[in-house]
């Protein structure tokens, strides 16, 4: 994984590549398996070693990276185990998020989430495995908002990170070539009013994929 050096400014230099790091490893953009050093991404970024470790060290706490004491850093290859479990999670949160976002489901955001499946099948047309995942995360995250559950939220962008490299290898294996049936089902429901419908909508959307790589 190739870092460009960081700009001065923008808050403390260990946040910053904390967050930026944070977004890669989130889209898919760091495979499972990768092995990377304290010491490259300071030379890449061009930062001291001291806030690179703070930075790793952050992710590493909330499970998007494994760091050994020698400096080593790897994405984590998850078990099938872990991957049903992260599934588990997400199918409990992500109902819920969007079953309380839909009192708040107007046109605006119905005509958002539209446009972001455009994006998404561009992304799909391109075969960028990357852009897909995160156009994806987009369509789930501007619809959560509207929940106005910050916690619930944060706790799944958490497992969202965790499953990042291994969404990136999933995308390869579903071969997708068209808009997920799910998003079609999710604004289907919205436009409803329809809970139950939303609520299976979204369940079988985050967890399908999923279970295809744990099987």
């Amino acid at each position: 994984m190739l870092l460009d050096p960081l700009p001065e400014g923008g808050g403390a230099a260990h946040d910053r590549l904390y967050r930026r790091l944070r977004t890669r490893i989130m889209h898919g953009e760091v495979e499972p398996g990768a092995q990377l050093t304290l010491r490259g991404i300071a030379r890449e970024t061009g930062l001291s070693m001291t806030p690179v470790r703070e930075a790793l060290r952050r992710l590493a706490a909330e499970g998007a990276l494994s760091l050994s004491a020698s400096g080593r850093v790897t994405a984590p290859r998850l078990t099938t185990e872990r991957i049903e479990e992260l599934a588990s999670i997400r199918a409990l949160l992500e109902p819920e998020l969007a079953a309380r976002a839909l009192p708040r489901a107007h046109d605006a955001l119905i005509a958002r989430l539209e446009a972001i499946n455009v994006a998404i099948a561009e992304q799909i047309a391109k075969h960028d495995a990357s852009g897909y995942i995160r156009t994806n995360l987009e369509f789930h995250r501007t619809l959560y908002l509207r929940a106005q559950a910050p916690a619930m939220l944060a706790l799944a962008e958490t497992v969202w990170l965790q499953l990042g490299p291994t969404m990136a290898a999933l995308y390869g294996r579903l071969g997708r070539t068209d808009l997920p049936r799910g998003h079609r089902l999710i604004v289907a429901a919205l436009r409803a009013g329809d809970e139950p419908g939303l609520r299976v909508a979204v369940r079988a959307d985050v967890t399908g994929g999923l279970r295809l790589l744990a099987g």
